[in-house]
């Protein structure tokens, strides 16, 4: 049904623009100016499309509209997905490399620099054995995160203006900056979108389904202490590095990421800067259900009151920063339907529905506790954020067909 080179041509093309956010930049959005080169590209390819209501504001979010097919009303239904690229990995001078016929062994990616795909690192690429695979030169990410998936809704978009015989209610479409920072959704005018359901196109590997993520808080931890010369430092100094390894060790060994999976909770130390004065630790909280991961937050208050106690009032700070809660609870509440559809449409197109929690969050989690429910379709790409990140070209064919399907039926719901 869709043409795999159309849609090859088309992800290549937008992987050629440095997309990469920025969490330092907290001031602007988008946070760096190649998203809005990329924007401007994609408001204008809409517009060449056939869409209308195409708009492209200030802060870098695309919108357009499909108009429904004469004589059929109904829900309208949302597409979104993501400019940005992950701010983990240079998305710049991205250089593909396309496998053909991928044989299952390891690959040379490049060979100036010795960089090599292993499948002992990576064995699940050995089932795409046969395919051909989309990799990198092994200096960038590849930028499936979530080019993959504006190439498939675009691609799904230009199958409906090719086949003007074929029925389908009204489409919007909507594209965002700085999904990757967490910024996404909060200037993402939901009304004007105007869908009655969405979702983002924006999973991994073939089949995915998600309706339900973590909850997310991202606390920063302080310490402060008190430097003296260590020639007179007894019985004065207060190490804030000592107190910022002391907290990290009280942290329960085995509720880490690189322990967990499925529906299981962590606490994760990400960052940790500073110095004897005063030292931060950055944190991610995570955890499906909502009782436990209230209850993860008032662990480290425990802590946090503790240490004060034992080191002094004012030694440690905590600072809540919740990020993002469980879609799971919005979807279940009503919204089930939409979740049956996007079954129902992979089912159509040959693939088999995975339906798993996330172990991360989406811009649909925030959207759907916005009024928009939003669950997760698969892209086909794996082992993003990173430069030995993938692309399947059967499974991105799959995932824009799973939007093609879902265009169709959507307006029944």
């Amino acid at each position: 049904m869709i043409d795999s080179q159309t849609i090859i041509n088309r992800f290549l093309k937008y992987v050629s623009f440095d997309t990469q956010s920025s969490e330092e930049n907290d001031r602007e959005l988008p946070s760096t100016p190649g998203q809005m080169v990329l924007a401007r590209f994609l408001a204008e390819e809409l517009k060449s499309l056939g869409l209308t209501d195409v708009s492209l504001d200030a802060q870098g979010y695309v919108m357009g509209t499909l108009p429904a097919t004469a004589g059929i009303t109904g829900s309208t239904v949302g597409f979104i997905a993501h400019m940005d690229t992950s701010p983990e990995a240079s998305g710049k001078d991205v250089k593909p490399l396309l496998v053909r016929n991928y044989d299952g062994k390891d690959i040379l990616l490049n060979r100036d620099k010795k960089i090599l795909f292993s499948t002992e690192d990576f064995p699940e690429v050995k089932k795409y054995r046969g395919q051909d695979i989309l990799f990198t030169d092994g200096t960038t990410l590849l930028g499936a995160d979530d080019k993959a998936g504006v190439a498939a809704i675009v691609t799904a978009l230009e199958y409906f203006r090719d086949h003007p015989e074929i029925p389908h209610g009204t489409l919007r479409v909507g594209f965002t900056p700085d999904e990757e920072t967490g910024r996404s959704s909060s200037a993402f005018d939901v009304a004007k979108f105007g869908a009655d359901f969405a979702y983002t196109v924006d999973g991994g590997e073939l089949g995915g389904l998600e309706y339900e993520n973590f909850n997310a808080d991202n606390p920063v931890i302080t310490f402060h202490g008190r430097s003296v010369h260590t020639g007179s430092a007894k019985g004065k100094m207060k190490n804030a590095l000592t107190l910022a390894m002391e907290w990290q060790q009280a942290l329960p060994a085995g509720e880490k990421p690189e322990y967990t999976e499925g529906y299981e909770g962590f606490f994760h130390v990400h960052k940790i800067t500073g110095d004897v004065e005063t030292c931060k630790i950055h944190m991610l909280i995570r955890d499906h259900d909502k009782k436990h991961f209230e209850e993860r937050k008032a662990f480290l208050d425990r802590l946090a009151a503790f240490l004060n106690e034992k080191y002094g009032a004012g030694s440690v700070e905590v600072e809540h920063r919740d990020m993002y809660f469980n879609m799971g609870e919005k979807i279940r509440d009503g919204h089930m339907a939409v979740v049956e559809l996007a079954k129902e449409a992979m089912e159509a197109v040959g693939v088999t529905p995975s339906v798993d929690p996330i172990r991360g969050g989406t811009d649909g989690a925030r959207l759907s506790w916005r009024g928009l429910p939003c669950p997760n379709l698969f892209t086909g790409g794996a082992n993003f954020h990173g430069r030995f990140e993938y692309l399947p070209i059967p499974s991105l064919v799959k995932a824009c067909e799973t939007v093609v399907e879902i265009g169709k039926r959507g307006y029944r719901i």
